[in-house]
């Protein structure tokens, strides 16, 4: 037996150990590092760590209607979490996350309350749910597209477009609901659309609790990008775009229409979630609903590593985090915010995982590979 032989076993079980710190230990080390460095921030600002967390725990699972509202939370995390990692998948930071949200929801929220006015006729709830929802889709894809168009065509860098459409997106959705969608009852004061039609709506999971079938669907929608992307000659592709573009060209792949298509994607991930907001819950669109929920999905999409059931598991991270953050404040009069100080200094440590290598003595490998332009793989 030849000395190649002989390591190859070894090497393979270095390899996978290198691969399960990296893509499981260094998060969860990141997510308990942040949680006793918050623990001292309460301490200091003069509240109760252990009755905090305390809580943050009843809050989010101690009881079903709290394990509801954490499902709650968590669904649109999913969707947008899910779209950031595609992007990651394919070399792009997509930013837009926000914009495209708000964008679909707009359109899902249009379709539901004015589509049967304008037809004159209501419609069946199999015609008029998924109308409402693909055309969330469709808008979220859209402002997804114009970006990537721009970065294959011009080489204008998404980060920069991203955060540009958002403003737009932001700024066309606040003229329209204090406009031509406002709701036009004279008792509304706010910035939102009538109702969607009854037509338009998805229906709960459980009477009695506000978790809804598009939290089924988010689940489904996760092992769908798995598959695409690691099962499919499609996903490959954008994998190794993302990898190195140079290498997939000189493979014959085209970049830049791979590089449309992942962020037409990932832009229809995110209308999805605004889609479901309106269709499920909500009933309506209204103005800052969605505030916060395209740039969490950054950091989601980081601590889950950009891995589409990793994303899954840090959105009910982050899910529970925000369902339990009243009743840690109802405990212990800690301000909401400081969930945000949490999922901060989360996304910190996932980001610089050198510091938690230091942190617990975690030897990095000793070769790295350095994506030409990926993120958060």
């Amino acid at each position: 037996m030849t000395s190649a032989e002989t390591s190859s076993p070894s090497g393979t079980a270095s390899t996978f150990w290198q691969a399960i710190t990296r893509t499981v230990l260094i998060p969860v080390l990141a997510v308990f590092t942040a949680l006793i460095i918050n623990a001292f921030i309460i301490r200091i600002s003069g509240g109760d760590p252990i009755l905090a967390y305390l809580g943050l725990w009843e809050g989010a699972f101690g009881s079903p209607k709290a394990i509801s509202e954490t499902l709650v939370w968590s669904t649109p995390y999913i969707y947008a979490g899910l779209a950031v990692a595609l992007a990651f998948k394919g070399g792009l930071f997509n930013i837009g996350a926000e914009g495209q949200l708000s964008f679909g929801a707009l359109v899902a929220a249009w379709i539901g309350f004015a589509l049967p006015k304008l037809l004159g006729t209501s419609l069946p709830w199999i015609v008029h749910l998924p109308l409402a929802l693909f055309g969330g889709i469709f808008a979220g894809a859209l402002w997804g597209a114009i970006p990537g168009w721009l970065k294959a065509r011009t080489g204008g860098h998404e980060v920069i477009n991203t955060i540009m459409m958002n403003y737009i997106a932001v700024l066309i959705t606040s003229f329209l609901l204090n406009g031509p969608f406002k709701d036009p009852n004279p008792f509304n004061v706010t910035a939102r659309t009538p109702s969607i039609a009854e037509s338009a709506r998805l229906t709960p999971l459980i009477e009695g609790f506000r978790v809804h079938w598009g939290t089924v669907l988010a689940l489904v929608v996760a092992f769908a990008v798995w598959w695409f992307l690691w099962k499919t000659t499609l996903g490959f592709e954008i994998r190794t775009v993302g990898a190195n573009p140079d290498a997939a060209k000189y493979a014959g792949i085209n970049v830049s229409r791979i590089i449309v298509l992942t962020m037409s994607l990932a832009g229809g991930l995110a209308g999805m979630a605004g889609a479901i907001e309106v269709i499920a819950l909500n009933y309506r669109q209204e103005l800052g609903f969605s505030v916060g929920y395209g740039f969490d999905a950054i950091a989601i999409a980081l601590l889950g590593r950009s891995h589409p059931f990793g994303v899954v598991l840090a959105a009910l991270l982050f899910g529970a985090m925000r369902s339990g953050a009243t009743r840690m404040q109802f405990l212990t009069q800690i301000p909401v915010d400081i969930i945000s100080v949490v999922q901060a200094l989360i996304l910190l440590l996932v980001a610089a995982e050198e510091i938690v290598r230091f942190i617990y003595r975690i030897k990095a490998p000793k070769e790295t590979v350095v994506l030409t332009r990926g993120w958060g793989g």
